[in-house]
Parts: C-alpha cells; structure tokens; sequence
C-alpha cells in the first residue's frame, strides 16, 4: 500500500496535479495506515519535483507543539519549501485515551500549539507560558524553507471553528463526513468573516472516481466509495452518538448518521454532495458549483483507498488530461 502511494504520488507530480495530502490516524486497521504520514512525505518530496505535500491533519492534541513544529520545519526543507499544513483536534475517543489527552481540552490545546508553531517559524528564541505548555527561550530548529512559513489550514467541522478560522486567517479543509448543505453555509460563514489581505482558501475532500465511461465509473466506485463512508461512519460513532464535551455540533451530524444507517448508498451519498463520480462531462458539471460555492481546493479521496492501484492511476490521467484543462478555461 505505501509503494502504490507513493507511485501514485509520483505520477500525480508528473501529471501537473497541485498537491497530495495525507491524514494521520491511530488505531484503526483496514481503514487507516497513515499513521506517521510526515515520513510517507518526506519519501514522497524525493520522488516528486513540483507537486505540494499536505498535512491533512496534524491532530495537535495528540503532540508537543516543539515536536510538531519541528518535523514541519523539517518537511519544508527535505521538500524544497513545498509544504502545506493542517492542523486539527481530532475526532477519536481511543485516541485521545491512548495518548492521555482530555477532549474537553481539545481546543485550548490547539489554540496553545498552534501560537507555539507559529512562534517558531520566526527567528530566535521561543518563548511561551500557558496552561499546557511552557518553552522557556528555546532554539527550534530547524527553520521552514517558506516565508513567513508553509501555508496552514485547519479541519473545519463546527461552524465555530469556520469563524475561528477565519479570525486566524487559516484555510478550511472541510468534509469528508459532513454532506454539502452542511458546509455550503459554512463557507459562506467563513467568506463572510474573513478579513485579511490574502484570498480565503477552502479545501473540500470528496469521494471520486472519473473514468472516461460514466457506467463503468459508477459500478466500480459504488462498493468502493460504501464501503469508505461506511467505515468513516463506523470510525466516528463515538463523537457523532455521544455528547462529548467541546464536539457538541458532531451531534447535528448524528442526525445524518442515522438516515446512512440503511447503508451508505451512492445516490445517497452523491446527493448529500460527499461523492463525485461519472464521465469528465459529468465530474466537470459538479465540480463547477462546488467552485462557484467558494471551494478553493478539492482533495479527491480517489476510490476511498478501495481500488486496484491501477484504477486509481487511470483515474488520475482522465483527472488530469479531461478535467483539469476544462476547469482551468472557466477561471
């Protein structure tokens, strides 16, 4: 699985796409490797020459923020400044047990990390006193490649994190298990808010499969793309069926959890906006109302991890010769 991603990585460089992301998980077999996916970059910066590498997230609760700020800073320079970076509280009950974090601390703990990694991207010393962290004058080393630093975004479930996004002046990397006319307001929210001289960026994850013949598209992806919601599904039951402290919004999603409990169904799951699947005509036709929505940046969950390699690399040719191209005329 790691050599089929980093070829496919590597192909995705040649093909001209913008970037590859990669999330972090623990404990969930089947679903998720991507454990240490900092590593999987820095293999991924040697075998690629202009493609953008991304940290889709770095659960912050879970690590030191010295720790964090350290293998960023490092990414940057292996990749040659092409890093961009998320960052996130992360959703999962086993894991905040595993690294002995308390949720209703998730968001004071990523409000104090991220003012650490922040200060580290400047010259000097760092230093720092809060409730979770101290840093008493140290040199962090080393330093980004990137001025003032990689670009940061944050996980964006809540539409209280959107705002706090905006006031931060972070990207937003929204979905995969929030449907469309959830986040299609919060976009609006975080647009609305945003008050700095640089353009907002919002990220959009999204199951897809294009193959040049939409039926063929259809049936391969239609297991492949059940089987990975329904395992995102399974994977945040706990927070979505549960009033845990600080993710109290998560129970809005259970509401939708409930109606995918028959199954996760592709028209189902294609009319709640999580997946786009079908002949370029018809991939172009949705992905234009998601950029006339205000998305920025589509991350394509290609197949959910659940198709042949090969599959995958055809997707991403008819992507990039079929797609893109069309995409581009209409900016």
């Amino acid at each position: 699985m790691f050599a089929d991603t980093l070829e496919e990585i590597a192909l995705a460089d040649a093909l001209g796409f913008h970037a590859a992301w990669l999330v972090e998980h623990h404990f969930m077999p089947g679903y998720s490797h991507s454990s240490k996916p900092e590593l999987v970059l820095a293999a991924a910066a040697a075998r690629t020459r202009r493609l953008r590498l991304g940290l889709a997230v770095v659960p912050l609760p879970y690590h030191h923020p010295v720790h964090v700020a350290e293998r960023v800073a490092t990414l940057d320079v292996l990749s040659g400044g092409r890093l961009e970076v998320g960052i996130g509280r992360g959703f999962s009950p086993t894991e905040y047990e595993a690294f002995g974090v308390r949720m209703e601390d998730s968001r004071s703990l990523v409000d104090e990390s991220l003012a650490i990694l922040r200060a580290s991207f400047a010259p000097g010393p760092v230093r720092f006193a809060g409730r979770h962290f101290r840093v008493d004058g140290r040199a962090i080393v080393p330093h980004p490649v990137q001025r003032p630093h990689p670009p940061l975004w944050t996980a964006a479930v809540s539409p209280e994190t959107f705002d706090w996004a905006a006031r931060e002046g972070l990207g937003v990397l929204a979905g995969p298990f929030k449907p469309w006319f959830m986040i299609e307001p919060d976009i609006r929210r975080y647009r609305a808010a945003w008050a700095h001289p640089e353009p907002p960026r919002v990220g959009m994850t999204v199951g897809m499969l294009c193959l040049r013949d939409g039926r063929r598209a259809r049936e391969i992806a239609a297991p492949a793309l059940s089987w990975f919601y329904g395992e995102l599904l399974r994977v945040t039951a706990p927070v979505l069926e549960q009033l845990y402290p600080s993710y109290e919004h998560f129970r809005q999603l259970g509401r939708f959890r409930r109606l995918l409990a028959l199954g996760a169904k592709p028209r189902l799951l294609a009319a709640a906006g999580m997946t786009i699947v079908g002949s370029p005509a018809e991939c172009i036709a949705r992905l234009g109302r998601l950029k006339e929505a205000g998305v920025t940046h589509l991350l394509c969950a290609i197949g959910g991890g659940a198709l042949p390699t090969e599959t995958v690399r055809e997707a991403l040719e008819v992507l990039a010769q079929e797609v893109m191209p069309a995409l581009s005329r209409q900016a």
